[in-house]
């Protein structure tokens, strides 16, 4: 679809928000706005698309992605976790429909610079918003040794955490840790020699655990997500594509509460508790990519998709 980035579950996702063609939307993590332009497409009239990224970089893809439709479109540089207030400040009360596409672009990983990837040697920098003063190489050489096996434990679900952790506190003792190879380096140290020969690349859940901690990604969704929610018309709809499993499971479990908030007992013959349903889960099992999108985007056999609809009143 585009070079800077091949959007994921296009189709289905398009397809899952059921688009009003004089609807609002809501594009949280626009990227290089393929599912943007794909939203801005079907919008007629009053129609509109707020889009935002917190990357500067996107954004300019995005500008010119979204160029044959700039009459329906509202191009922004923020964070989703600012939601609330960009609907306020745009006197929005309610919208038709939320998009995040969780995760990292093809183009921030591909960018050796931007220093998320292993497969290149850069900088320590992780930084989705490049304005943002915390960066992976500050946690790297400052966090103590409990904290840094706790972020990749926590966030990358590590299972050699604490041997890692303890080879950063190591080699940092020595020299500043600067670049991503040398972060390699000292995840290797860290592995029993039969996982460095039949697992696959060492050092996958420790950038993923960086990537989260820096951008601080998993708690701007908890803390948002509910109130998104919120905001939708009756019979609007928010969809949600993850690319792990903590992620997903914040999605799932939020999903789950706004469809049957009701905490009574059991054993009660009604509900008491007076917490009524915002809405239903319109994806039991998440949407995931089929064989051909796999065969021609390898990097979509993570991505799961849930959709959410607001009740109708």
């Amino acid at each position: 679809m585009e070079s800077y980035h091949e959007s994921v579950l296009y189709e289905e996702t398009l397809e899952g928000l059921n688009i009003r063609p004089e609807g609002i939307y809501f594009d949280g993590t626009t990227g290089g706005a393929g599912h943007a332009s794909g939203i801005a497409a079907r919008l007629t009239g009053n129609g509109r698309l707020i889009s935002v990224d917190q990357d500067k970089d996107a954004l300019l893809e995005a500008k010119k992605r979204l160029a044959p439709y700039e009459a329906h479109v509202t191009l922004l540089q923020e964070n989703y976790r600012h939601f609330g207030e960009i609907l306020n400040r745009l006197s929005i009360d309610r919208i038709d429909g939320i998009l995040l596409d969780l995760g990292v672009s093809s183009h921030q990983f591909d960018d050796a610079e931007r220093g998320f990837s292993y497969r290149f040697d850069a900088p320590l920098d992780m930084r989705m918003d490049q304005t943002k003063p915390l960066t992976a190489r500050e946690i790297v050489n400052t966090a103590p040794e409990e904290e840094l096996a706790r972020i990749l434990w926590q966030y990358g679900e590590e299972h050699y955490a604490k041997k890692i952790a303890w080879n950063i506190v190591k080699a940092r003792k020595e020299a500043p840790i600067e670049t991503t190879f040398e972060l390699v380096d000292a995840i290797r140290r860290s592995m029993p020699s039969k996982i460095l020969r039949e697992g696959g690349h060492p050092a996958k859940q420790t950038f993923q655990a960086l990537r989260i901690a820096v951008n601080e990604e998993l708690d701007v969704l908890e803390e948002t997500i509910d109130g998104m929610i919120d905001r939708l018309s009756p019979g609007g709809r928010m969809a949600v594509i993850t690319f792990h499993s903590l992620e997903d499971r914040i999605v799932k479990q939020h999903f789950k509460t706004a469809e049957s908030p009701c905490v009574c007992p059991p054993e009660l013959p009604v509900c008491v508790c007076g917490r009524v349903s915002k809405g239903k889960v319109l994806t039991r099992k998440p949407v995931t990519a089929s064989k051909e999108e796999l065969e021609r985007n390898p990097r979509s056999h993570s991505a799961h998709l849930r959709i959410f609809e607001r009740a109708p009143f």
